[in-house]
């Protein structure tokens, strides 16, 4: 089985077959990027709406045993995530809620600097504010692990700091390996392992790297420097796939409503749309492949295990509300 720490789009029913057919029991899904609190329970309700029309094939999580229990009976277990905490609309109260309709993953902050904490992309990085201690504090109690994706290295080491539970970084790659401000530090992949969090390794060209896109192997060969770094228990996947994205996506993406100009998010203006997918993974299908290439560059049964899903497993059982 394989546990896909964050992909995003426009899901549907070709969606989740595709997800089966390439052997992927379990992935969290981005319900929203820039939306508030009545725009994400808008987004929650299509997300429902959407499972409950394809029940054969696919069923919310709320636990770890929810997702091993649905992969196991041949669907996908569908995680919901956010990819900011705008959702919460500044409101403390609001994250219990959210966790009570089902959201079991949030990003601290996403491309911007928020109430909670710095970005990766700010000048400088704030560190995480009191009001992000409050919310840390809170999506612990309430069970919703804390993602710390496209937050700043200085506001993810206070985050791990802050938090009773281990956090995630569900889709980025290692800076040294590819150098990329979305990217995380040494320091960073270092306190992630130490607290038992996990990263799962993205397929993103733009902040994975033409050379690392080329193979599998390549891809592969990645994760296996990237444990060298954080060690094997807090290495997964995390593809950063998106499903049925076109332009305006990508522009309400990078550019929400907070801009009038052009924002590149993780791009460039020498790469400023859509990229090309990894050579190897051009169908979500593809991603039955990848346990064959952990094998090719060493891994053992037990690690690729732990790095397909063992450790996203023994992460949502150690923060997900056993409810």
């Amino acid at each position: 089985m394989i546990i896909d720490g964050l992909q995003c789009g426009h899901f549907d029913r070709a969606s989740f077959e595709s997800l089966k057919a390439a052997e992927v029991g379990g992935v969290v899904v981005t319900c929203g990027f820039w939306e508030g609190a009545v725009e994400s329970l808008d987004s929650i309700a299509r997300w429902r709406d959407l499972v409950r029309s394809n029940a054969d094939i696919a069923q919310i999580a709320t636990t770890a045993e929810a997702v091993e229990g649905i992969a196991g009976s041949g669907r996908v277990a569908v995680i919901l995530g956010f990819q900011n905490a705008n959702l919460f609309d500044g409101r403390i109260r609001f994250v219990e809620l959210f966790a009570e309709l089902g959201v079991r993953v949030v990003q601290l902050t996403y491309n911007n600097q928020n109430d909670l904490g710095g970005s990766c992309y700010e000048t400088e990085d704030s560190g995480l504010a009191r009001f992000g201690r409050e919310v840390v504090h809170e999506m612990n109690a309430a069970g919703i692990l804390v993602d710390c994706s496209h937050v700043g290295d200085r506001t993810t080491l206070d985050a791990i700091k802050a938090s009773a539970k281990p956090i995630a970084v569900t889709h980025a790659n290692a800076r040294a390996l590819f150098d990329h401000r979305r990217n995380k530090s040494d320091a960073v992949l270092r306190a992630l392992s130490e607290s038992g969090g996990v990263m799962g390794c993205a397929t993103y060209r733009n902040i994975t790297g033409d050379d690392y896109c080329r193979s599998l192997e390549a891809w592969c060969g990645m994760v296996a420097r990237t444990v060298e770094i954080a060690g094997i228990d807090s290495i997964a996947i995390g593809t950063d796939r998106s499903h049925n994205f076109t332009a305006p996506d990508y522009a309400w993406m990078r550019q929400g409503r907070w801009t009038r100009g052009i924002d590149y998010g993780a791009g460039s203006a020498a790469r400023p749309g859509k990229v090309p997918p990894p050579e190897w993974f051009q169908k979500v299908d593809d991603m039955r492949v990848i346990p064959q290439g952990l094998r090719a560059v060493g891994f053992s049964p037990s690690e690729i295990d732990k790095i397909t899903h063992g450790n996203w497993l023994r992460l949502y059982g150690a923060t997900f509300r056993n409810a």
